[in-house]
Formats: C-alpha cells, structure tokens, sequence
C-alpha cells in the first residue's frame, strides 16, 4: 500500500489519546480520534465504482494509493451538497481499507479528556449503527464522535474489498 498508510507506534498512539480532528457536516461538529487520521487532502477526481450504496463516490489515487472515497454527509442520511472549496478528504483506514472521509470542511484538533466525553443517550429501542461512539463536551460546544470501524458494515465492507 505504501509509506501513505503505514502503521504507527503504541508511543504515539498514546501521545495521541484524548486528541480529536474536527470536522463539520452541515452545522453539526463530528470528531475522530487523531490516531485513526493519515492525511488531510483537498477534493480529488474520483473514479465511481459500479454497484455500490450512493454514499460510496468511488475510489481515488492519493500517490499511487488506491482510496475509497466515502461521503460522510450521505453516509449519515444528511442532504447531499455541492463539494467547494473548503470539502477535505479525511483519509483514515476501516478495517485494514484506506478511505478518505469526505466532510465538508476541516475544524481544529482538540484535547478532550476523559471526563468530557459522555455515552450516548439510548433512545428507546432505535435501532442505531452506532456511527456515534460518544459526545464530547468543550466550551459549550458538542461534538458528535465517531467510531470509524462503524462507518462499514460486514456486508459494505466485503463488497468494497472485492471492488479493491
């Protein structure tokens, strides 16, 4: 795959906890654990893929790296939108496959302790996919954070493996 996704070490991993990247989706604040992120691009072309769910764009090539493409807005049901300027591609790793997350625009990285970040709410039986893992809570704000591993499931994954 490349030095684009090379693994890094338990010493950095732990440098790392409690830091998130933030990213916007509309007005809504998400976060991922700044461990999961790789790189931070502009908008590429992207290549679609026959056959696979609308949020699923396609596959771009970051320096010889194959990358799915993901719209995080369509993944979570949201509006679709006009990519400008300011759309980043995110690309983090799901479950061994390098993605790049596009979101509409890059925010900041924060340090959110422990005691900051709350479960979320159960909402009677809702069926959930748990994109969610916990809300952070900073200066009034309220960042929704993701659990990346969740952003495919078993069935999407072994679909975009085979496309791979």
């Amino acid at each position: 795959m490349g030095v684009l996704f090379e693994e890094i070490s338990a010493d950095i991993k732990n440098a790392m906890k409690g830091r998130f990247l933030t990213f916007l989706i509309g007005e809504e604040t998400y976060g991922i654990q700044i461990e999961n992120v790789v790189e931070i691009v502009g908008i590429q072309p992207i290549t679609e893929l026959p056959e696979m769910p609308n949020y699923i764009k396609g596959i771009i090539n970051l320096r010889g790296s194959i990358v799915l493409a993901m719209d995080i807005r369509l993944r979570f049901k949201k509006p679709k939108a006009g990519y400008t300027d300011r759309t980043c591609i995110i690309l983090i790793r799901i479950d061994g496959i390098p993605t790049g997350l596009i979101v509409d625009c890059v925010s900041e990285v924060l340090t959110i302790p422990d005691e900051g970040i709350s479960a979320t709410p159960e909402i009677g039986a809702v069926e959930r996919r748990g994109y969610v893992k916990g809300i952070g809570k900073t200066d009034n704000h309220i960042i929704l954070l993701l659990d990346c591993e969740k952003l495919l499931n078993e069935q999407e994954h072994e679909t975009v493996s085979a496309q791979l």
